[in-house]
């Protein structure tokens, strides 16, 4: 079976489509975003990547399956295929309603709206390009101008209490490639971050990793036993709010986040033995 796939970004989301490549048979051809290109040219699985600029280069082949996880409508009307999108059928504020109320991961979604069953099948991710970043805990601290809220406000404070336990800690930087982010996330035992590519990398990357979510759907991310989710007392009233407000960003203490890293180790030490 012949199948295109359309998921554009964000980069995140890109990576956790990506266990679809365990249940598809036969070739695969995917359009994304150019700055996403890299992360799947090198997995270990045969895909005819595309950018969005050259999508129409598709056009050489005849499709028994086409999966579009975008919204808009120039995706829609280019593809014309399966669009798996809530806000395509209900518009935004309905799907974030819809969203709030459900308690399935994306995959199971995914997988299920295509006749598919969800057996935990994991990320494909390709060989990182090593930085030589290595400690303890990684901290990715950042967040992107469209959810502001998603950047909790305690990560300084987080490392010098981490690092006063004789922990080395790294904040992650902004690193020319994905692959080389890559490599940083994975030259750790933890990961502390928000709902963020980072978070993926990790659970791509079989490594442990603390998630804080202060403004999107913990019940969308699968865990893979490796997660575990601290989720804001305030969610419900920011959820899916793209505006900023430092109560979405304050309502988690240090102390909660601190338990769970030190929680994460000592089952990576066990989990090792």
């Amino acid at each position: 079976m012949s199948v295109l796939i359309i998921k554009l970004g964000a980069t995140g989301d890109v990576v956790r489509t990506t266990p679809l490549l365990r249940r598809l048979d036969g070739p695969i051809s995917w359009i994304t975003a150019e700055n996403n290109l890299a992360l799947l040219e090198g997995i270990d699985r045969e895909v005819r990547c595309i950018s969005w600029e050259n999508r129409r280069r598709v056009a050489d082949t005849v499709y028994d399956l086409v999966i579009n996880m975008e919204d808009d409508r120039e995706t829609s009307r280019f593809l014309k295929g399966f669009d798996l999108s809530l806000i395509s059928t209900f518009g935004r504020e309905e799907a974030d309603r819809l969203k709030l109320l459900n308690r399935r991961t994306y995959q199971e979604l995914i997988f299920e709206g295509l006749g598919l069953g969800f057996s935990g099948e994991t990320y494909y991710l390709p060989p990182p390009r090593p930085t030589g970043l290595q400690g303890d805990v990684a901290i990715s601290a950042s967040a992107g101008l469209v959810w502001p809220m998603k950047k909790w406000a305690y990560y300084d404070k987080l490392k010098n209490e981490l690092e006063s336990e004789g922990l080395k800690v790294n904040i992650l930087q902004d690193r020319p490639t994905v692959l080389e982010h890559l490599a940083d996330v994975q030259g750790h035992r933890c990961l502390v971050s928000g709902d963020s590519l980072p978070m993926h990398l990790a659970l791509g990357s079989g490594l442990r990793c603390v998630s804080i979510f202060t403004c999107t759907s913990p019940w969308e991310i699968h865990g893979y036993g490796l997660q575990k989710k601290i989720v804001s007392p305030l969610l419900e009233k920011f959820f899916y709010k793209r505006g900023y407000d430092r109560r979405a960003t304050t309502a988690i203490s240090v102390e909660k986040v601190k338990d769970a890293v030190m929680a994460q180790l000592e089952a990576s030490i066990v989990s090792a033995c």
